[in-house]
Parts: structure tokens; C-alpha cells; sequence
């Protein structure tokens, strides 16, 4: 008989949605939050062969001491919270989650994008403060609005969720520009012209950020970036928090280097009290709390497919690998 697999899910409160249990033999523990001084005493203690976490970290110190591990299940798509080398040292498989927000995670690029150039933020202000109640037209006026139809969105990233953005801008009558560090042959079948990170950073009335964040994508956009922008345009990062460098982007926020930015993501979430972002308040920034993949249908295609590659890992047909 076929000892059963021990599963350790460390995180499972990040993931708000029904989780159907795996169809084969298994024993199941999962904890609400892990810390990650915790998570090898507790994978360790439960001999566990397989781990699933969402922003636990699992370092080659702690794979070390699992002697039992056989698969990370990572219940995202970001893996850096994964050291993918010392898995391939020790055999232990691991996937990820994919395509599961081409929705959700777009949407919310563009709820920042408009929110910005509709100046939502500071006409909401303004109402608050009581000046639309004291104007003497029937509207107020005091911060520039913008279309979007008829602005260039730059993206820096074209993957599957890059591609979905270019699409709702297309129906918005945007012109779509794309950088990345691979050609993309197919670029011009999509209605999208690829350009080099010179033309992408200054010719971009919108720049949006869709990459992974590893050693050489880290602080992409820093000062010297910023300050080749156009003054008008807006930075959107739905994607990682490192890609940014966080005290540049504040300062150029406040000296008008940039019109405005839109922020879900941040370098250390969740974030001290003192970081620099989460302390900004400017009508032209906005930031939410990583909730842009966050929608309930995203969540449970999530949930699925992260048991779905679990069962085709048992099965001996791994999927989603990763590294």
C-alpha cells in the first residue's frame, strides 16, 4: 500500500475561496498564517511531502532540514519566495498558478488609470472639504481630467496579463506600445507595436508594469528612469513592488517629476508603519493593499488549480513547474 502524501498548507487564510481536497490518499494540515521563523518546524514536524504557500518563504536553509519534501505547491504565480535552486538540487518539484487573474488583476490597472486621470481622488476631496457646495456653477473645476482614448499606454511586460491590458486599452482607442527583454514575433498581430525602453519611458502618457521580479527586473524604474518620463504621465504597478524604487518614486511624485502613479504592490508587504509609499498623501498617488488579483471568481480558479497541480504532480505528470 502506497503511504499517503502529508500536505502542510501555511498560509491558508490567503487564499478566500473552497478548496476541494486532493483525490488521493493524504493527510491534511493547514495553519490560517505562518511565520517564517515557523514554517520548517512546521513542515518538519509533519514530515511533510508536500508544502503549499502563498507569500510564506521557503529558503535552501529550510529545505535543508525537510528531508521529506517532494513538491512546493505555490499557491500564486510569483515564485520568488521560492529558492528555486536548492529544489532542483533536491529534487523537489514546484508550480505555480497561472492565467488566473487575466481578468481580475487588469481590471484594476484600470480602475488606477482612471481614478488618476479623472482625478477621482481630488474632486472626492474637494466634495468632502465642501467646495463643490460653495461654487457658483453648476460644476467644479480645479484639477485637469484626460482621456484616456487617444493616450499611449507603454508596457513594460507582455505576458498574458500584459496582453489582456492592451486589449481593454484598444477598446478605450489607446495606442499600445510593448517592451520586453525577449522579441515578440507575434507583437504585430495584436494591434501593438514593440519599441526599445528608451522610447517605451518617454514617449508613454501611461507606463504599466507586468513583469516578475527577480535579480535583474529589481529597482527597473528608479530616478534616473522617473526623470525621462514625461511630467504628465503615470506610472501603474500591479505587478511586483521591487521593480520600483519606492523613495524615488516618492520624490518625484512630490516635485512633479510624473503626473501620478497607482500602486498595489509594495516592497515589503505587508509594510512597516514607516514606508515611504504607504506614507504618501497626494491626490495623484493611490495605492491599495495587493488586492488586484483578488476578485472571487480569481480566487477560486486559483484554488482549483492549485489542486489540480497537486493531483498531476501524484499522478507522476507534474504541470505549472517551475525552474
Amino acid at each position: 500500500m502506497t503511504e499517503a502524501h502529508r500536505i502542510v498548507f501555511l498560509d491558508r487564510d490567503s487564499v478566500i475561496a473552497n478548496i476541494r481536497k486532493p483525490a488521493f490518499a493524504h493527510a491534511w494540515s493547514e495553519h490560517a498564517a505562518t511565520r517564517a521563523a515557523d514554517a520548517m518546524p512546521r513542515l518538519r514536524d509533519a514530515r511533510a511531502t508536500i508544502a503549499i504557500t502563498n507569500k510564506v518563504p521557503l529558503r535552501a536553509a529550510d529545505l535543508a532540514q525537510l528531508p521529506d519534501l517532494k513538491m512546493i505547491a505555490v499557491a500564486a504565480t510569483g515564485t520568488d519566495i521560492v529558492d528555486l535552486a536548492a529544489c532542483r538540487e533536491r529534487g523537489i518539484v514546484v508550480s505555480n498558478i497561472r492565467n488566473y487573474a487575466v481578468h481580475t488583476l487588469p481590471e484594476h490597472t484600470f480602475a488606477l488609470m482612471l481614478a488618476l486621470r479623472r482625478q477621482l481622488v481630488a474632486y472626492r476631496a474637494d466634495i468632502e472639504a465642501g467646495l463643490w457646495q460653495k461654487s457658483d456653477r453648476f460644476c467644479l473645476f480645479g484639477h485637469p481630467i484626460a482621456d484616456l482614448a487617444g493616450s499611449r499606454l507603454g508596457l513594460l511586460g507582455y505576458g498574458t496579463l500584459g496582453k489582456s491590458v492592451a486589449r481593454i486599452a484598444q477598446a478605450f482607442g489607446m495606442e499600445v506600445i510593448v517592451h520586453t527583454r525577449s522579441p515578440l514575433p507575434d507583437a504585430a498581430g495584436d494591434g501593438v507595436r514593440e519599441v526599445g525602453f528608451d522610447e517605451l519611458l518617454e514617449t508613454s502618457d501611461i507606463l504599466s508594469l507586468h513583469l516578475p521580479l527577480n535579480d535583474k527586473t529589481r529597482n527597473l524604474i528608479s530616478a534616473k528612469e522617473l526623470i525621462r518620463m514625461k511630467r504628465s504621465a503615470l506610472l501603474i504597478n500591479t505587478a511586483r513592488g521591487g521593480l520600483v524604487d519606492e523613495t524615488a518614486l516618492a520624490d518625484a511624485l512630490r516635485s512633479g517629476v510624473i503626473a501620478g502613479a497607482g500602486f498595489d504592490v509594495l516592497v515589503q508587504e505587508p509594510p512597516p508603519a514607516d514606508n515611504v509609499l504607504l506614507n504618501l498623501r497626494l491626490p495623484n498617488f493611490i495605492l491599495t493593499p495587493h488586492s488586484a488579483w483578488a476578485s472571487s471568481q480569481a480566487m477560486q480558479v486559483l484554488a482549483d488549480q492549485l489542486i489540480d497541480n497537486i493531483e498531476a504532480w501524484a499522478a507522476g505528470a507534474p504541470r505549472n513547474v517551475v525552474g
